[in-house]
């Protein structure tokens, strides 16, 4: 079971990516990928490589748009705040709230597995309490070498933001119920901003100002109404808040995965923390080949390490091991530039929302304690 949960970690990343990127690493990890997870076949990743329709309800946000509009307001009740008790971490109850299941006619029904991904037989690179999977040509030796340089991000005494968070896949949204069932006939998309990414990085936003980290959020729709070109649309908003903001340091852009085991088997990423499931967390950061463009890959593997660990010795088992590949993801534009996946379509909105205030405590100590006295 520990191998399969290791290939869906390879298959959950390529389901998200455009489909040039699929090959590259079809070609790099041939003997790696199991075409069990991976076929192929249109209808397996349409809904993540295709551009994504529906009749417009609003008008969509424009990209050149340098300012946020209006914080929503959340609902979600905050987290418990750290204290010396260390936070406790199990793996997942059965599923809450199955209620719904008979409301989705049988030929339309799909499974939820829960697991917790904290962990895998595969060797992995560690560094603190982090882990990461290795997907390059890069020797471990090295990779670890640089993760070991430590934190390399310290804020500076401004009013301006220094954390810009931004969404390329703002739409992409979760299963409505912690149910064992989904209706296969979900796409996992909604414009409503309450709903889909741009409510995790409220939550994520939250958590940083309110430990008095100045930070600037992006709710700009990139994937809506094309699908395709996500990137290059959010690279433009990217280009437009560095500009704006020469203080930002690090840019995050917050997703949720997709690990699709069978064609009506989908996984859904999750560990209890203090007797509340969370969506667990997976970093991805790139490096480079010749080809990417990320000369500062190093800075921001650094990085991810460093946060990985502090969200470890925090909440344990929050995340699973960090996605280490040939992959650009606008990892260019900062030295703090990062891609965090907040679980899977499979977890609920609420799961996610709580991981994204976990992580938002996390990196907030982080960065006050890296702060210059």
């Amino acid at each position: 079971m520990l191998e399969l949960t290791e290939k869906a970690a390879l298959f959950s990343a390529m389901v998200s990516m455009p489909e040039g990127s699929i090959r590259m690493l079809e070609r790099r990890f041939a003997g790696d990928i199991d075409t069990d997870y991976y076929k192929g076949e249109p209808g397996a990743v349409d809904p993540y490589v295709e551009p994504w329709e529906e009749p417009e309800t609003e008008e969509p946000e424009s990209i050149s748009q340098s300012q946020p509009p209006q914080e929503e307001t959340q609902t979600q009740p905050a987290p418990e705040t750290r204290t010396a008790v260390p936070a406790k971490s199990q793996d997942p109850s059965p599923p809450q709230d199955n209620t719904h299941v008979d409301e989705i006619p049988q030929e339309y029904r799909g499974r939820i597995v829960q697991e917790n991904l904290a962990s895998t037989s595969v060797p992995l690179v560690s560094y603190g309490k982090g882990k990461l999977r290795n997907y390059t040509e890069v020797p471990d030796q090295e990779v670890e070498e640089i993760m070991n340089r430590g934190m390399n991000i310290q804020l500076e005494d401004t009013d301006e933001p220094q954390v810009l968070i931004f969404h390329t896949h703002a739409t992409e949204s979760y299963e409505p119920y912690d149910s064992e069932n989904y209706d296969t006939r979900n796409s996992w998309r909604d414009t409503d901003n309450t709903k889909n990414m741009v409510a995790v990085g409220d939550a994520l936003e939250k958590a940083l100002t309110d430990a008095g980290i100045k930070v600037v959020h992006d709710r700009t729709q990139h994937d809506y109404p094309s699908y395709n070109g996500s990137y290059e649309r959010s690279a433009e908003t990217i280009d437009s808040y560095l500009e704006k903001y020469p203080s930002i340091k690090i840019a995050l852009d917050v997703h949720r995965d997709a690990i699709q085991r069978e064609a009506d088997l989908i996984v859904k990423p999750t560990v209890e923390i203090n007797g509340k499931k969370a969506a667990q967390l997976m970093i991805i950061t790139g490096s480079e080949d010749g080809t990417m463009g990320v000369p500062n890959w190093e800075e921001n593997l650094r990085f991810a390490a460093s946060l990985q660990n502090a969200i470890e010795e925090d909440w344990p088992q929050l995340t699973r091991p960090i996605f280490f590949c040939y992959r650009k993801y606008n990892m260019d534009k900062t030295n703090g530039s990062l891609l965090l996946e907040m679980g899977s379509n499979a977890n609920t909105l609420e799961e996610s929302i709580y991981t994204a205030q976990l992580v938002g405590q996390s990196l907030a100590r982080l960065l006050l304690e890296e702060q210059p006295g």
